[in-house]
């Protein structure tokens, strides 16, 4: 009976240092007077974590304020310089591994282009390339390992969460990659591997557009198409963890192949890869004389060589798509494409909102960035058409604020998440 106690005292008092360390984090800088208002723990009890806080060197003082007819308050925050945390984007181009101090402020990047596809067709050479960016960002910042609190990993695909960690591609290649225990080949450092969408979706909840909602859609858009669904405030995850697979619902009916090897799938005409591919198969069909006076080449001057054949990797992918809604004011066809896929993109959101009713969808992502900068109100107009007219009108749907690159960061909440949760233990 006697160990039980113990462990119930001790569960208490890692409860009440994540209780205040989460205010600390989401609400500093505050007084100690006020982080008792917000927890609801007594005078004593804030006292005694907040020093356990302090002498940890996980909180600091921030400061004073002044108060109603005695001394001033002292102020407190959560010390930036208490950790690091790195967040590592496998993107379908790239691996990109930044490091933070506990603010998020990045101290730190490295980054490395990939083969599409290539987690699931030959991982061990995007794991070597993991442990480089590991090891560069360590250096480059000057952090101490021991430091670290944790890396966070996300990655395309479903992430399934056991006794190992790991990865089901959507797209066709080599299933159930044992992503942790690879990685684990080269690194003692925590590991926090997840769907690159799901983790981006909880940066944008905590401190992006997400912020004041409890439901929600944080969709990401780049070459592949997925979202991340929070409902009351935590993510929908399914019974084996493939919630979120968006991209992969279908909006045409006997449509275009989709490289999961369905038909009709909203990737299939919203991704990247696929609004460039079909603005290329109309240019070259059009010729010359075709739509907007130009043939493969022109596309109003978007892009030089033709933007239809620019269905590669990363930068010049991303370069390839820019100039087509670039050229979408002055150019027939690319004004067509991007008419099309705001169309199948508002039936895709109109879907969620049908399915989820969240108060919010958050169009994220490089390529969802982009699209929605040019074409939003046409996005909304066409989910309304889509949309039923009560649940649609209770919808928010915005840009995401945290940048077209927020996979990293997203992933860097991962061991954040975790840090908070267990009260700063490491």
């Amino acid at each position: 009976m006697g160990q039980i106690n113990r462990r119930t005292v001790r569960d208490l008092r890692r409860g009440n240092r994540s209780t205040l360390l989460r205010q600390l984090y989401f609400r500093g800088p505050v007084s100690r007077q006020e982080l008792g208002t917000l927890t609801g723990l007594s005078s004593g009890s804030v006292s005694n974590v907040v020093g356990e806080l302090l002498a940890d060197e996980l909180v600091e003082e921030a400061g004073s304020v002044e108060s109603d007819g005695g001394r001033p308050r002292t102020l407190l925050r959560v010390a930036p310089g208490g950790g690091h945390l790195i967040g590592v984007d496998v993107g379908e181009t790239h691996v990109r591994v930044e490091l933070f101090d506990l603010a998020l402020t990045e101290l730190a990047r490295w980054e490395h282009p990939l083969t599409p596809g290539g987690l699931e067709r030959d991982p061990e050479p995007v794991v070597g390339h993991i442990l480089a960016g590991l090891d560069a960002v360590v250096d480059k910042s000057g952090a101490s390992p021991e430091a670290v609190i944790g890396v966070g990993v996300g990655v395309p695909g479903v992430v399934e969460q056991g006794d190992e960690v790991l990865v089901h591609g959507p797209t066709a290649g080599r299933d159930a990659v044992p992503l942790e225990r690879l990685l684990r080949t080269g690194t003692d450092l925590p590991l926090f591997i997840d769907n690159g969408a799901t983790a981006q979706g909880q940066a944008e909840m905590w401190f992006g557009a997400g912020r004041g909602a409890d439901n929600a859609v944080i969709a990401l858009i780049g070459s592949g198409v997925g979202a991340a669904i929070v409902t009351a405030g935590v993510p929908y995850r399914g019974a084996t963890s493939s919630a979120g697979e968006w991209g992969h619902t279908v909006v045409q009916v006997g449509g275009r192949a989709c490289r999961c090897g369905a038909v009709g799938c909203l990737e299939a005409y919203v991704g990247a890869r696929a609004v460039l591919d079909r603005y290329g198969r109309g240019a070259r069909g059009a010729g010359a004389g075709g739509a907007g006076g130009g043939g493969k080449g022109d596309a109003g001057g978007a892009a030089e060589g033709g933007v239809g054949d620019a269905d590669g990797a990363g930068e010049d992918q991303q370069a390839a798509f820019a100039a087509i809604v670039g050229a979408a004011g002055s150019q027939a066809r690319a004004r067509e494409v991007l008419e099309e896929t705001a169309a199948y993109l508002g039936a895709g959101i109109a879907d969620l909102i049908n399915l989820f009713n969240p108060e919010r969808i958050i169009l994220g992502g490089w390529a969802g960035l982009l699209l929605g900068g040019r074409i939003l109100p046409r996005i909304r107009a066409a989910t309304a058409s889509y949309a039923l007219r009560r649940p649609y009108a209770q919808t928010e749907i915005g840009l995401a604020e945290l940048g077209p690159d927020a996979v990293a960061l997203g992933a860097a909440t991962l061991p954040l998440a975790h840090f908070l949760a267990t009260g700063g233990a490491r």
